[in-house]
């Protein structure tokens, strides 16, 4: 699917749902990663995962439009337009978008840790990308003593 087909279907979607045009701009962004799409509050533009749509289908890509859709027009309306809102969640509810896209399955890159802490007391384990103060910091847990047993 193309930015101009997306543009179109995310027009169609709005004039069906919400009697309303869409006015700005819809396209992929290959940069997402965990979500399915987002509603730009500046420019008013949608941003859609394209993983999403090869992963799940049309299917899926409808539900998140309609999620952005209704950011979208509760925005533009001055309407409460976050998650939490009333106003947010009876749309979401009426056109049936989507609370949340599924996980997006994708080659995520290992976390490198390069320290672990682990808590002299209750056994607690911490890993860290970035060096710590022992004598500074003490266990989250129990405030016991940490200290440090590996390093890459």
């Amino acid at each position: 699917m193309t930015d101009a087909e997306l543009q179109k279907l995310t027009e169609e979607i709005s004039l069906q749902f919400f009697d309303k045009p869409f006015r700005h701009r819809a396209r992929f962004n290959k940069r997402l990663r965990t979500t399915g799409g987002r509603y730009l509050l500046r420019s008013h533009d949608i941003e859609m995962n394209p993983h999403l749509y090869k992963a799940f289908g049309m299917e899926e890509l409808i539900g998140v439009i309609k999620h952005e859709l209704v950011h979208y027009h509760m925005h533009i309306e001055g309407k409460g337009y976050k998650h939490g809102d009333y106003d947010f969640k009876y749309w979401l509810n009426r056109v049936g978008g989507s609370r949340f896209c599924q996980s997006i399955p994708e080659k995520r890159r290992a976390e490198s840790y390069k320290y672990q802490y682990i808590c002299a007391d209750c056994m607690q384990s911490y890993k860290r990308k970035r060096r710590i103060d022992t004598k500074k910091y003490v266990c989250g847990k129990c405030r016991g003593k940490l200290k440090q047993v590996s390093l890459k």
